[in-house]
């Protein structure tokens, strides 16, 4: 049956891609079959990015940038990772040094211009490490790194699990968002689970079941901060986000995880207001809200709840050191005197735009968030000098 299209405007794939996401499609409708009728969202998300060879994450086709889905900041912005290096050179220093470790490193984008920007700056930096599931993104990694950074390359290492140990900064950018969320609604006065089914026996749907205590407690728990929520109220929850934070806590003899993504606070993540949460999915540069267009050839994103991401870490031993926006952050590590530096009115102009792109509140500037984890390292840190947000989590 041919995907059902959100928008009709949507560029249509071509006849290889919607053979793709055919048979993924298929590969989903046996799981929902074997599970007697209906998966968790959580699990059709992680097939739909994960399975290897057809999830879209793990397959071949453009991603990130102008020929593929969306653009990133260290994609649009090269100014994004050269500011970055300041801090994450400031946190190397204070733990005698260490690794850089960049789990999902996209097209090599980040790492490119953060290995430049630390070895420019005299960073402490021993290894720049890339967590890396798709033999695809890492080929272009790699690639890029050698065209960007050859004499560099011999320190960037990649592997497909998390080590044992490591000292230095995990860097996320824009991967938090992709962890699998289970999503429910409020029914009158119950919590109900929405789910993945077959509508007709074959088109991929949401289903309705009763909520398991898990998420029972979890949507009561999020109500109450929001102060109540009407009939009809839908949501996410991502479960899996503690455990993720807690594998690299545990991991990590000294330093920190430096956290950025698009989300909230828990009380303006649950927001009576939000009714219809904050799934979003990306096809050719286009936003919309349906995860069942064409499984495999498209982006499936969810906010993130910075307060659960706070508690993830205190549960996993680690401090708090900072929460702002991608704007207060940039401002502080001196991105603006980055104009004033460039060599030429070209260089000048283009620096202003990125500039622009990266901190104003109608871009990227106040969407973006910042969270510093710690173990073992003192701050107070320079990225979170000018605003501290810590108080609204």
């Amino acid at each position: 049956m041919p995907a059902r299209s959100p928008d009709p405007s949507l560029p249509a794939p071509a006849p290889g891609a919607l053979a793709h996401s055919s048979r993924l499609v298929g590969r989903i409708r046996r799981e929902i079959e074997a599970a007697g009728g209906s998966i968790g969202f959580d699990r059709y998300m992680e097939l739909a990015l994960y399975t290897p060879g057809l999830g879209y994450y793990m397959a071949g086709a453009a991603k990130f940038g102008p020929a593929g889905d969306f653009v990133t900041a260290p994609e649009s912005a090269p100014l994004f990772a050269r500011v970055l290096a300041r801090q994450v050179g400031e946190i190397l220093e204070r733990c005698g040094g260490g690794w850089v470790l960049e789990p999902g490193a996209g097209t090599g984008a980040l790492a490119a211009g953060l290995i430049q920007a630390l070895e420019g700056e005299g960073a402490p930096w021993s290894r720049y490490v890339i967590l890396e599931p798709s033999g695809e993104l890492r080929a272009r990694q790699e690639a890029r790194l050698a065209r960007e950074v050859p004499h560099l390359l011999g320190r960037v290492r990649w592997i497909d699990r998390l080590p044992e140990r490591f000292r230095g900064v995990l860097v996320a950018n824009e991967v938090l968002d992709a962890l699998p969320v289970r999503c429910f609604v409020k029914r009158d006065d119950a919590i109900r689970e929405r789910c993945v089914g077959l509508a007709g026996g074959e088109r991929l749907d949401w289903v309705e079941r009763p909520a398991d205590a898990a998420l029972r407690a979890a949507a009561a728990a999020c109500e109450r901060v929001a102060g109540g929520w009407s009939p009809g109220y839908a949501s996410e929850w991502c479960q899996r986000l503690p455990a993720w934070i807690a594998s690299f806590a545990e991991r990590l003899e000294r330093g920190a995880l430096l956290l950025i993504d698009y989300g909230y606070p828990r009380a303006e993540y649950y927001h009576p207001q939000r009714i219809r949460g904050t799934l979003l999915c990306h096809y050719r540069h286009r936003a919309h809200e349906d995860p069942f267009f064409l499984p495999g050839l498209q982006d499936i994103s969810a906010n993130v709840d910075f307060t659960a991401v706070a508690e993830a870490g205190q549960g996993a031993g680690l401090e708090v050191a900072g929460y702002t926006t991608q704007a207060q952050f940039l401002l502080a590590l001196g991105i603006a005197e980055a104009v004033a530096e460039a060599g030429d009115a070209l260089e000048q102009a283009r620096r202003a735009q990125e500039i622009q792109r990266l901190v104003l509140p109608s871009e990227m500037g106040d969407r973006f968030h910042v969270m510093l984890l710690t173990r073992g390292v003192a701050g107070p840190f320079r990225g979170f000098a000018l605003r501290d947000f810590r108080g609204r989590l």
